[in-house]
């Protein structure tokens, strides 16, 4: 579409600790105010609908482009999302390391690409469900002003690494089932979470599949050993960790484990997971 035909909604968390969002948007609202893009931002109310507008900027982070689907599930118009929040995974996902200024100029002219999504119990995902050691993470950070990057993430797991335990799991696929003492198990769509850890390093946003992360039982010793290799995407090989690539997943336990989506915490014991193909338009 050209530009000048654009009239942009950009939607914005704006929570206290959240301020990073609203510099951001006040920087786009000056970048498109100074090339004429008609535009209109929206902060503590967002509208019911989009109708009006031919594409929505989200400024926030991961939790907030997840409320962003599950609110406004039905959205066919094409999506941006700009790193406003202290989790950015999904965002590094479609743009990489851009600066603020380069990702609005590429969003300007970019054509739409159609992303895959997840759904977990009916809920709809973007990034990935994290589930035992990785949602204890997340619950040990609700209510704590999050640092930027990975400086929250690395804390909580100094203080969850010693002392989480493995909770007994029956994992299915439509190729097999395993039953195991799992130490964490993610399924994701993007390749990272947690402020950079590359915990699924072949997963991809248009491959219509799900990347399944099964870490089985580890000693303290070995966990601590191990997190820069996970970091780094370079654990498939392990021999505790389980790989799969799959577009349906159901893991149940006896009983409720931690776990986010993400980002955002939830605990139960039973996770139906989907692949949804092409689920999302974005400008990527």
């Amino acid at each position: 579409m050209p530009i000048s035909e654009k009239y942009i909604a950009i939607v914005c968390n704006p929570t206290p600790e959240n301020e990073k969002s609203l510099r951001i948007t006040n920087s786009i609202e000056i970048f498109l105010s100074g090339i004429d893009v008609p535009h209109k931002i929206f902060t503590t109310e967002w509208p019911e609908k989009f109708d009006e507008f031919s594409e929505v900027w989200i400024v926030g982070g991961d939790g907030t482009a997840n409320w962003f689907v599950n609110h406004y599930s039905t959205i066919q118009l094409p999506l941006a999302i700009f790193p406003g929040g202290s989790g950015n995974d999904f965002h590094w996902m479609l743009y990489g390391d851009q600066s603020l200024e380069q990702q609005v100029e590429n969003v300007l002219q970019c054509q739409p690409k159609m992303i895959d999504a997840g759904v977990c119990n009916e809920k709809f995902f973007l990034n990935g469900v994290g589930i035992g050691f990785d949602g204890a993470i997340v619950r040990d950070l609700l209510g704590k002003k999050k640092l930027g990057g990975k400086a929250s993430y690395l804390l909580s797991i100094l203080k969850q690494i010693i002392g989480y335990q493995e909770k007994s799991c029956t994992l299915q696929t439509p190729n097999e089932t395993i039953r195991e003492d799992c130490f964490l198990i993610s399924v994701a769509n993007g390749k990272r979470y947690g402020g950079g850890f590359l915990v699924a390093p072949k997963a991809c946003v248009f491959d219509e599949l799900l990347d399944v992360n099964i870490v089985g039982k580890v000693s303290p010793i070995k966990r601590m050993k191990y997190l820069p290799v996970i970091e780094k995407g370079e654990h498939l090989d392990l021999e505790f960790v389980k790989y799969r690539k799959t577009d349906k997943i159901i893991i149940h336990s006896s009983s409720k484990l931690h776990a986010h989506m993400d980002g955002e915490y939830f605990q139960t014991d039973y996770f139906d997971i989907d692949i949804l193909p092409k689920r999302f338009s974005f400008l990527c």
